[in-house]
């Protein structure tokens, strides 16, 4: 039997339940598979994570140590028998990758690959080491002189030829170009110079979570423990977040900034070589390349970045920007070369959850440990990831730009790219004419199918399966495969893009400034990038998502563009590539039930000794929360905001009215959450024009969330400052007007998901009604009819459903709820889990550590039911257990609530001053 295992590096003395929690999680490392550990908000779960992951990676070096001196020794065999299979196997990769390494070494000098050898005589149009003058080149350059009249330089957008070959041997393919090609996911793409071939790979822990701000606070209290200085750390983010050339900052958006570094990487700055310079009558022989980006061009400061950091030990995202800014050098690309001698790598979800991801950075999960933070929604947030949309006027832009190019190099195009890029056309036409309506008579008819599948509909909003997708625009005969592969290797995309930007700006009468050019250039490589992304959703199995047709419709702010989309529906299949790598994935969160959903949506073929569950209770003791179920305001009027109530003046009044009362008997904030921000906008009005408002700032000062989050920062920070000035004020003087502040909030927004209210920031929480998501929401009905149909015959759900069968949306609500009522199980429970952890995740922002205080005030009829008369889905009974033991129904008057209030509220401000 092992030791009981201790945590030294825990920088505080550690509570029961703290110690209960680090022990689960050693224990669920050592065996393998998937946990689910639940530690509510507020008990130091990031630190227990920390303490208890990294004293078993510590240990495990140990005993892999001391097994390989063991089996070093005469007599000592090959090791230990008890060592498990996955860790014996770390070793045998390990030592044969330094092998491998040794070996390779001596033909290169320096390790680096002799990339000019390897890839033949073709040359690599995008990003050249060495470009070779040919005569042919000569040649093209003059016949496009004499097509043209003018001098363009179009032949750097000419296509090498594509043979069909090519698609079967993908070898082949590469063999003109540098192996991988242009990815698809805007995500990937760029080339990695392997400055670490020296580099051995450590057994790694990837602790991931949602935001940034929730990775720095990762890095925070990994510096408190001795960890922080003795592990290699790296933390990887977004280029929008890490990037330093202010040109590309400019851009704003992180899609224009993602595009604009990309094309910085592929096309390189060529420096000539002065040695190869024969003077002005002379010919240059060679050119070199190097990075666009003069962030990158200083391969020497990139490794005195890498010696830095490694120096320092853990450093958050904003050192490495700091450092990055102080030196003159990338510290997006600086991070991701520090990867591979890492210990821990801290990134945000999408860079580990999506595999193209994973596949850009070199994430290698083999044998490896994953541990996924405020996991509360993982399934719904991993699935979002695979999703592809492409908005009707990016598919416009798409098919003109394909057939300005068709058009221009028609005459230059072997018949294998001509091929491809007509079929390019089609679906691009196919596409447009379902968005359209069959309205634009310039676009090609895709085929009567298509005309008689959506030419009578009037519906805006509808939705199919894959093949019936493709059968109805009559591309069914299109090997998609095939067209990705000839898309990725051909590198047609940069290609039509550049060209179609150079003609753009040639036509432009005045000259336009860097940053709308390169924002224009982003927008069209973004445009195909969707396209791309659509084609690959294409090939997933039919019943993996739906596709969303969505047509042009009126707003108030003017028309509302069409758009094609794939949701996805599955994600069995995508975490199942984690789970099969990793040896071991743990997901923790404040509030993971219910389970079973989970279970059932990532991981249902997971064997019950690979999966583990551990939760633990609140640290608080019960007198410093108070959670309330209202169902009537002070004027006797019960509260019910449902959809088809909340909007009435005598809801919204009445709402009001309890502000006014709490105002007076809560101290410090409040924090009161809506459903949605028009309905936050709706209330606030009303409560203007009826003079609420103004009654309940004689006592607390209003603050509203803005729909901007780059805004939340400022609006937070005033609402402390506020809180902090009026409670400093009221200490010193007994009759102060105001008491404290009001913050209006959205559930869903940044606020509610990754904002810690603690202490006098949030002493009261009110949650208005339950916040279920809109049921016109086309996508969501997609989700909820799928999951209904989990564990349902395929033949049976299409006839309940009718999955393979195209579906109509009106956008109407009452449609939607039909849609709903016609769940009875799955799908059902899925929506009432939608909303409930919405609320555990709004009111869980309060009560941050152990001598906090809060009231908890859930304002509807429906959480205040009779406890007797309960069923299982009612709301309460998916509470966090440590609130619902707690919560106090108050079916009656409101005065009772009032009464609760003062006395919870007086008891702990005397327990403070002891």
């Amino acid at each position: 039997m092992e030791d009981e295992p201790t945590f030294p590096a825990f920088p505080y003395e550690p509570y029961s339940i703290q110690i209960d929690f680090m022990k689960a999680l050693y224990r669920s490392l050592g065996k393998g598979g998937v946990s689910m550990l639940e530690s509510p908000t507020g008990t130091g779960k990031t630190l227990s994570i920390i303490c208890s992951a990294l004293q078993w990676l510590v240990d495990r070096k140990h005993r892999l140590k001391s097994e390989a001196n063991h089996a070093q020794t005469p007599g000592g065999g090959n090791g230990s028998d008890d060592e498990p299979d996955w860790m014996k196997n770390f070793v045998a990769n390990n030592d044969a990758a330094v092998e491998d390494k040794m070996k390779k070494k001596p033909m290169f000098g320096k390790g680096k690959p002799d990339k000019g050898r390897n890839q033949g005589s073709c040359r690599n149009l995008l990003s050249p080491n060495f470009v070779e003058e040919g005569v042919q080149e000569k040649k093209d350059s003059e016949i496009l002189r004499e097509n043209n009249g003018v001098e363009l330089n179009d032949e750097e957008f000419l296509m090498e030829e594509y043979e069909s070959g090519e698609e079967e041997d993908a070898g082949a393919g590469k063999s003109k170009r540098k192996a991988g090609g242009v990815c698809i996911n805007s995500s990937s793409g760029e080339e990695e110079e392997d400055d670490n071939e020296d580099d051995e790979e450590e057994l790694k822990i990837y602790f991931c979570s949602r935001t940034h701000s929730q990775l720095s606070q990762f890095v925070k209290e990994l510096r408190k423990t001795v960890f922080g200085n003795e592990m290699k750390v790296v933390s990887l983010g977004s280029r929008k977040i890490f990037c330093i050339n202010e040109e590309v900052l400019k851009l704003g958006s992180s899609t224009y900034i993602n595009e604009r570094c990309l094309e910085l990487q592929q096309n390189k700055k060529k420096e000539v070589s002065k040695l190869k310079n024969l003077g002005s009558g002379g010919r240059i022989r060679r050119t070199k390349a190097s990075s666009g980006c003069p962030m990158l061009r200083n391969k020497k400061l990139q490794k005195q970045f890498r010696s830095e950091i490694s120096q320092e030990g853990a450093l958050d995202i904003e050192d490495l920007v700091h450092i990055g800014r102080r030196m003159g050098t990338c510290p997006y690309y600086g991070s991701r070369s520090i990867i591979p001698t890492a210990e821990i790598v801290v990134l945000p979800y999408q860079s580990l959850l999506s595999k193209s991801s994973r596949e850009s950075l070199g994430l290698n999960l083999k044998n490896n440990i994953v541990i996924i933070d405020e996991a509360h929604n993982l399934a719904d947030s991993l699935i979002s990831m695979y999703d592809a949309k492409i908005t009707s006027s990016q598919l416009e832009h798409v098919n003109s730009h394909i057939k300005q190019y068709l058009e221009r190099f028609r005459n230059f195009l072997g018949p294998g790219n001509r091929r491809y890029i007509q079929t390019l056309l089609v679906i691009t036409r196919a596409f447009l004419q379902i968005l359209f309506n069959g309205k634009d008579t310039s676009l090609v008819d895709p085929g009567h199918d298509a005309e008689k599948a959506f030419g009578a509909k009037n519906a805006l909003d509808s939705s199919m399966a894959i093949n019936e997708f493709l059968f109805s625009l009559n591309i069914d005969n299109i090997n998609l495969v095939k067209l990705l592969h000839y898309i990725k290797e051909s590198n047609i995309i940069h290609k039509v893009s550049g060209y179609g930007n150079k003609v753009a700006y040639l036509q432009k009468v005045s000259a336009l400034n860097d940053s709308r050019e390169s924002s224009e250039e982003g927008s069209i490589l973004s445009g195909f990038r969707a396209f791309v992304d659509l084609l690959l959703s294409l090939t997933n199995n039919d019943g993996d998502g739906r596709i969303i047709i969505s047509r042009e419709k009126p707003t108030s702010s003017g028309q509302e563009g069409g758009y094609l989309k794939y949701v996805m529906l599955t994600g069995e299949k995508i975490f199942s590539e984690i789970v099969d790598q990793a040896h071991a994935v743990i997901l923790a969160g404040g509030t993971l039930q219910p389970i079973e959903e989970t279970k059932e949506r990532l991981f249902p073929q997971l064997t019950p000794d690979r999966f583990h569950f551990f939760s633990c209770s609140h640290i608080i003791p019960p007198e410093s929360i108070l959670p309330v179920a209202l169902s009537h305001g002070p004027s006797g009027q019960s509260f019910d905001f449902s959809y088809s109530s909340r909007s009435s003046t005598i809801m919204m009044e009445e709402l009001g009215l309890l502000l006014c009362n709490l105002v007076t008997v809560v101290p410090e904030g409040i924090v009161v959450f809506f459903s949605s921000f028009d309905y936050e906008g709706q209330v606030y009005d009303s409560w203007k024009a009826s003079g609420i408002l103004e009654r309940i700032m004689k006592k607390k000062r209003i603050f509203r969330e803005p729909r901007k989050n780059t805004d939340v920062e400022f609006v937070l920070k005033e609402y402390k400052e506020t809180i902090d000035k009026l409670s400093n004020t009221n200490q010193k003087e007994d009759h102060v007007p105001q008491n404290g502040a009001v913050l209006l909030a959205v559930v869903g927004g940044k606020i509610s998901e990754g904002i810690n209210f603690s202490d006098g920031m949030g002493r009261c929480i009110v949650m208005v009604g339950l916040p279920y998501p809109s049921p016109s929401d086309i996508e969501l009905l997609e989700r909820v009819k799928h999951i209904e149909g989990l564990g349902v015959s395929n033949s049976g759900r299409s006839t309940k459903f009718s999955v393979g069968n195209e579906q109509d949306y009106s956008g109407d609500v009452q449609a939607g709820f039909a849609i709903l009522r016609s769940c009875k199980h799955r799908g059902k429970e899925y929506y009432e889990n939608l909303c409930m952890k919405a609320v555990n995740q709004s009111i869980g922002r309060a009560i941050r550590h152990i001598n906090d205080y809060a009231a908890i005030l859930l304002v509807d009829g429906r959480y205040a039911s009779d406890p007797s008369k309960r069923s299982l889905s009612h709301p309460t009974n998916k509470l966090p257990q440590w609130i619902r033991d707690r919560l106090v129904p108050v079916t009656g008057k409101y005065g009772e609530a009032h009464r609760l209030l003062y006395q919870f509220f007086k008891l702990n401000k005397k327990r403070g001053c002891q």
